[in-house]
């Protein structure tokens, strides 16, 4: 009898809890999700405004018009925004006060590439997305037939490139021809030859002791290529078309030779052709000794700057 009673009690318990239950939730289902009780928030660490908050809102609003909470499908929500090309990740949920929560993360371009006439950017995961037609991202171009395996690697070289000052001060794109990469630099015509994209940083340490021992006393236009993909050398290709007279290595040497060296003081000696002959008195007189003219004192030669060496086109890297 005791058992029928205590089944009897935790029976009636469960039914007024469901009833209670049912009863919120439907309450809780008729709320409206008003504007204000939408929140997003970006959580890229670098800003990019591929799509803003009202983009957000939209899609909402698209996929709930009744705005009722129990009308809204928050994994097709979720999917729905996931879908948007230039998201990388997004979380959807609800709180128990009917507030809507949205927590996007949007991709960070890390180059855009131009590959057989379109453009489009690639983030450091080695994701392609279009570009945006209301926003430009500043970041490294590249061009060429580069492939999606590669993709991973570029970035990584890209961001390289953007934490070093000197490669950022130099590089301002990248192309590809046939397997070769190339860096495009922000001064001269020329370009750095890299070969692939293996030990890049051996490699760019090798053009910046080029820089630092040749290149910063020559005028950039020299060069049409300096490549550093052979292992310990560097080879320069000449550009054609560069006159020599233009170099600034040789305008400094014409300025050292312009400039007036200081002789040291001479000092001026009277010296007779001939030695004067006075007539004999009657008295004897005695003959006057010869004397020697002074030696005139000869200037000091002054030596002319030595010329310096001209660098060779091969560079040891150590």
């Amino acid at each position: 009898m005791k058992n029928k009673y205590r089944i009897l009690k935790i029976a009636i318990t469960v039914i007024i809890l469901g009833f209670l239950l049912s009863f919120s939730l439907k309450k809780f289902s008729g709320q409206k999700i008003t504007d204000n009780k939408i929140s997003v928030k970006m959580n890229e660490k670098t800003p990019v405004y591929f799509i803003d908050e009202k983009d957000i809102r939209e899609i909402v609003n698209k996929e709930n018009p009744s705005r009722k909470v129990g009308d809204l499908n928050i994994p097709e929500l979720e999917k729905k925004i996931n879908a948007l090309p230039a998201v990388d990740s997004a979380n959807v949920y609800l709180n128990l006060n009917g507030k809507l929560n949205l927590d996007i993360k949007q991709r960070v371009p890390v180059f855009r590439l131009n590959k057989d006439g379109k453009d489009f950017y690639v983030d450091e995961k080695g994701t392609e997305f279009p570009i945006s037609r209301t926003y430009s991202h500043p970041c490294m171009l590249v061009t060429g037939d580069v492939k999606k395996d590669e993709y991973e690697k570029l970035a990584e070289l890209v961001e390289k490139i953007d934490k070093d000052d000197f490669s950022k001060k130099y590089f301002i794109g990248i192309s590809k021809y046939k397997d070769n990469y190339s860096l495009l630099t922000s001064e001269g015509n020329y370009r750095v030859e890299i070969g692939d994209l293996d030990n890049i940083d051996f490699k760019v340490k090798g053009f910046k002791t080029f820089v630092e021992k040749y290149l910063v006393y020559q005028d950039p236009q020299k060069y049409k290529m300096i490549s550093v993909k052979y292992q310990n050398q560097i080879v320069t290709t000449l550009n054609p078309y560069f006159k020599e007279n233009d170099s600034i290595l040789k305008a400094s040497h014409k300025d050292l030779v312009k400039v007036p060296v200081a002789a040291a003081p001479v000092k001026k000696t009277e010296v007779n052709p001939k030695p004067e002959v006075k007539k004999a008195s009657s008295a004897s007189l005695k003959p006057k000794e010869n004397t020697k003219p002074k030696a005139v004192v000869k200037p000091k030669e002054t030596k002319k700057p030595a010329a310096k060496p001209k660098s060779k086109a091969k560079v040891k890297i150590e």
